[in-house]
């Protein structure tokens, strides 16, 4: 289960991002007494959805070419 995610298994990651959203987020992390990284994670499960399927687009051949 994604929500009960340790220490142990986490990935680092680097982004880049607009300052004044860095500090934004750092502020709302403050208010809610989670960690940067607890607050993005969050974030990123509410926004995602629970399962992406990535399929192969189908590629019709015009056959009167």
């Amino acid at each position: 289960m994604i929500s009960s995610m340790t220490n142990n298994n986490k990935q680092r990651l680097t982004l880049f991002i607009n300052p004044a959203l860095t500090k934004h987020a750092k502020a709302q992390a403050i208010v809610e007494e989670l960690s940067l990284t607890n607050l993005v994670e969050k974030a990123l499960i509410n926004y995602l959805p629970k399962e992406t399927v990535i399929k192969k687009p189908i590629v019709r051949e015009d056959l009167d070419s």
